[in-house]
């Protein structure tokens, strides 16, 4: 009775997981999915393409307008973006998915951090840190001859939002904010600064493979509270909000509200795709540092990784089931 029993048991569950695999949809229709102008970025997006296009649809990278990408997303002209960095203050965004015009499809699984950083020889020449409060006695190094009163922050591209000199200001440290004008400008500013042994101060994320490869160290900011954000009383600073570190994680995907109806096996498989942060900076570091495109280190990886992610395509899909 008992073999009997489990075996109807196996029979029924073999049932419900066929049953429980959702329609292709419009696999005629390309996805589109957004390509931003990070690397990392553009990493999480070849490869939840490559599951997508595994899986059996066909998917077009489309460089994104920074001004109108979540507009696009919301009137359906892009379906897709799967690394949304929600400590990086996209207003757009937020606007968006509390209008009900974007649906979020969950977090993306990466350990992020955004934050004010500095490398380790600086600490020599600015007592006190890694606590903020040194760079107000120390900010004339940071300028640009290294003998004026104030100074000169780098800040992430205006297009990212500038949440690094939100804090700046908000903080009332003596830096004028200068946005960087691209991930590979802020690149450059660090390896000429290592080159020259020069102070440089900026905002910058991690995972990132030059958080390691220049031992990129973090300011010490005030713990980041919810009343930070909203009381003005609250923090270092009576007058300013945001006067705190960043908060951690928030990196979400989300998608046009009709891809669920057009593509439920791929809206599946993207509210389902994580990658660590283990995987992707070593990638980032494949492309910035040895110049490998995006698009080979993103196969590499979905060819070495395949026990990872296949189980989801094959969740959503049905796909490789007895």
């Amino acid at each position: 009775m008992k073999v009997k029993a489990f075996t109807a048991a196996l029979a029924a569950l073999a049932v419900s997981g066929a049953v429980e695999a959702a329609d292709m949809g419009d696999v005629e229709t390309p996805i589109r999915l957004s390509l931003n102008n990070w690397t990392g970025q553009r990493l999480s997006t070849y490869i939840a393409g490559g599951m997508l296009e595994e899986a059996g649809y066909t998917v077009e990278y489309v460089e994104a307008d920074q001004g109108a990408l979540y507009e696009q997303i919301a009137t359906g002209e892009l379906h897709a973006m799967v690394e949304i960095w929600t400590t990086s203050n996209p207003d757009e965004y937020i606007a968006a998915r509390e209008a009900g015009r974007v649906e979020e499809l969950g977090d993306l699984g990466l350990d992020a951090r955004n934050g004010v950083v500095y490398p380790p020889y600086v600490a020599q020449m600015c007592p006190g840190l890694p606590n903020w409060e040194a760079l107000r006695d120390c900010a004339s190094i940071f300028s640009q001859d290294g003998n004026g009163k104030r100074g000169r922050y780098l800040a992430y591209p205006e297009s990212w939002g500038s949440p690094g000199a939100d804090r700046i200001r908000a903080l009332d440290l003596p830096f004028d904010v200068v946005a960087a004008e691209s991930e590979a400008a802020m690149i450059e500013e660090f390896q000429q600064a290592y080159k020259d042994k020069r102070p440089v101060i900026a905002t910058f994320w991690a995972p990132h493979w030059a958080m390691s490869s220049y031992a990129l160290q973090f300011v010490r900011l005030p713990k980041p509270e919810p009343a930070c954000y909203s009381d003005p009383s609250w923090g270092p600073n009576p007058k300013a909000t945001g006067d705190c570190d960043f908060a951690r994680g928030g990196v979400v995907k989300a998608s046009w509200f009709g891809f669920k109806d057009r593509w439920p096996a791929a809206h599946e498989i993207l509210k389902n795709y994580e990658l660590s942060i283990w995987d992707q900076q070593p990638l980032i570091g494949l492309v910035d540092v040895r110049g490998e495109t995006v698009q080979g280190a993103a196969r590499g990886w979905l060819a070495v990784n395949r026990a990872k992610w296949m189980p989801t395509v094959e969740e959503a899909t049905g796909k490789g089931r007895s």
